[in-house]
């Protein structure tokens, strides 16, 4: 698997990966993107932010980029940044399929990404993720899969994936909504000729959102690699939206809520990779503060006092505008 290159990482934050949602389309649901990208949400523009993003995480120790067909044209950006870096040969890139991105590079879009976990869908997709980043792909990733997924029946759309499997390609899936832990094991019981087909998964997890656990920790001991997303919340997590728990602890480890946050998912031993989903690189460089925090008994427990209620989590999440 391609992420035995990052088993033999040494750098602090070889565990903290970078995602692309937030710099590959001008509109996303995260908090303070107002702030954070300002009103030129050109193409090029937010080009040049993602290979600048993209650049200060190589830098400090980061070596897996997470991208999707839906976050606009973040596979290209990307691209354009492996191509003119042919040296950089320890990076593993992810990318996922299912979600097709309709918004046209506007903000106000009536629907932004549609889904569709169909066989032409993965076909037509894999072509286009293939054009892009060519053998810079390491993984590809069914894009939010619930438990009413057809993905997860699909008997041939799974022959054709094990096709690319056998081929090099690592084969995994991603998961949203309250009822992510059955999505999860349901994809862990999904076998071609016998053999388990997922070497991945990627859910979101937070310090508001912990359902997933122990489906995740039954994942990783099955011998898949977790990617932990949306460790932020969307932003809910950050300054100044951060509930006072969470500012109280961050103030007595003098860094930012952002850090303790994601230092919370980095101390659990499933957790292989968390994403930093950050905008901007002074939002990076705090993310990556995260390998640095220890938090302590008493810490944790206050920091566990902010769990939601799956539906709850979900229900507000459904609310955030795109902005």
């Amino acid at each position: 698997m391609p992420f035995a290159r990052l088993a033999t990482a040494t750098t602090p934050t070889c565990h903290i990966g970078l995602g692309l949602a937030a710099v590959g389309r001008p509109g996303y649901i995260n908090l303070g993107r107002e702030t954070d990208l300002g009103d030129d949400r050109s193409v090029e523009s937010l080009r040049t932010r993602t290979h600048e993003l993209l650049d200060a995480a190589y830098a400090q120790g980061v070596r897996y980029f997470d991208v999707a067909r839906s976050y606009g044209r973040s596979e290209e950006f990307l691209a354009d940044w492996l191509n003119a870096r042919p040296a950089f040969d320890d990076i593993v890139v992810g990318s996922k399929w299912g979600y097709t991105y309709t918004a046209d590079w506007t903000t106000d879009a009536d629907k932004h990404e549609v889904k569709d976990h169909s066989l032409g869908t993965y076909e037509r997709q894999r072509a286009e993720s293939g054009e892009l980043l060519g053998d810079r792909l390491d993984l590809y990733q069914i894009h939010s899969v619930t438990p009413d997924s057809p993905a997860l029946t699909d008997k041939e759309l799974h022959a054709r994936l094990a096709e690319a499997a056998a081929a090099g390609l690592t084969v995994g899936f991603s998961t949203s909504g309250p009822a992510q832990a059955d999505a999860i094991r349901a994809a862990l019981a999904v076998t071609v000729d016998g053999e388990p087909l997922f070497r991945t998964v990627q859910s979101t997890y937070n310090a508001l959102e912990t359902s997933a656990a122990p489906a995740l920790a039954e994942a990783h001991d099955a011998g898949l690699t977790v990617i932990v997303k949306e460790g932020m919340a969307n932003g809910r997590l950050a300054d100044p939206y951060a509930p006072d728990a969470l500012k109280a602890v961050a103030e007595e480890v003098s860094l930012g809520c952002d850090a303790v946050a994601l230092a919370l998912i980095l101390r659990e031993p499933w957790a292989g990779v968390v994403l930093s989903g950050a905008a901007t690189t002074v939002q990076l460089v705090s993310n990556l503060h995260a390998a640095a925090v220890d938090l302590d008994e008493a810490q944790l427990e206050r920091l566990a006092g902010l769990v939601e209620e799956p539906g709850a989590y979900w229900e507000r999440r459904g609310q955030l505008p795109w902005h």
